[in-house]
């Protein structure tokens, strides 16, 4: 994990004039390792003590480490496309050092995914008199993935990537519904939000988002994963399909968890879509 995956991670437990040093940081990077600690301090509206010690939190040996640390971040990678990527890749390096990283970002996932919180999810969902997917910007393709996977279930279902029908379908939500909210960073103010006047209405909120995250922590249940992408500095690419791979995980418990009789109705829906495609193999 290099310097800026740390500091994304650590986040929750600094205090919180570290937590201000983190935050500019993250912000501007490149502008921290041309900074003297006098004017990070001052940045950060903090102690030039508090930067040392933030700095020792993450295992540096003051201040004029941790620049060499966060250098060798930013130069472990291409800003805003992926960490694993550099200028100068060709076609061939940069499409295996995409799909490697993919693999080995589910890895992580899978092995961090409580299978505690996945069974209660699912007793939500099956419980649930209508069903709403909520996501905002890379996660929106999530929620529609959702929207297409839990549409054949026979249950009332929605999605929505815009934040105004987010509040109205909150505003109009009552004891039964359940909202699932994706957000890779679980930091994104107007989900948090969201959950917050979902559950004011009495609606059940599952997160699908990071451990510790302000999301995860007013959802009413969350299904976390540690995904190590850094989504502030890179473009979004494996925690979204670690999110799509968590909608499977979830369709497949609810249809495991509604039985053989249900089944048989999945069964007739694909019966249905058989007319509309070409066979495999057709007669010569």
């Amino acid at each position: 994990m290099n310097t800026l995956e740390k500091i994304q991670k650590s986040l929750p437990n600094f205090s919180k004039s570290e937590r201000k040093v983190a935050e500019v940081i993250l912000a501007n990077p490149q502008t921290a390792i041309q900074s003297s600690i006098a004017t990070l301090a001052k940045m950060a509206d903090v102690s030039e003590p508090t930067v040392n010690r933030f700095c020792r939190r993450l295992d540096t040996k003051g201040f004029p480490d941790f620049k060499l640390h966060l250098a060798q971040s930013l130069a472990n990678g291409t800003p805003y496309v992926s960490r694993h990527v550099e200028v100068n890749d060709s076609a061939e390096a940069y499409s295996n050092k995409i799909f490697e990283s993919s693999m080995a970002a589910l890895d992580s996932a899978r092995q961090s995914i409580n299978p505690d919180q996945i069974n209660r999810a699912v007793d939500m969902l099956t419980q649930a008199d209508q069903i709403s997917f909520f996501g905002l910007g890379a996660s929106s393709a999530v929620a529609h993935d959702a929207l297409n996977k839990f549409f054949r279930f026979n249950v009332p279902v929605v999605s929505f990537d815009d934040v105004l029908m987010m509040r109205m379908s909150c505003i109009n939500a009552r004891e039964g519904a359940v909202l699932v909210l994706f957000s890779h960073t679980g930091r994104t103010k107007t989900l948090v939000e969201i959950a917050r006047l979902a559950k004011e209405n009495h609606a059940q909120v599952i997160a699908v988002t990071s451990k510790d995250s302000p999301l995860a922590k007013e959802a009413t249940l969350a299904v976390t994963m540690d995904v190590p992408e850094d989504t502030d500095l890179y473009m979004p690419m494996a925690s979204r399909l670690a999110q799509m791979v968590a909608v499977d995980v979830l369709a497949t418990g609810f249809t495991l968890r509604r039985g053989p009789r249900f089944r048989e109705n999945l069964k007739r829906v694909k019966e249905a879509l058989k007319e509309s495609r070409f066979e495999k193999n057709p007669p010569l």
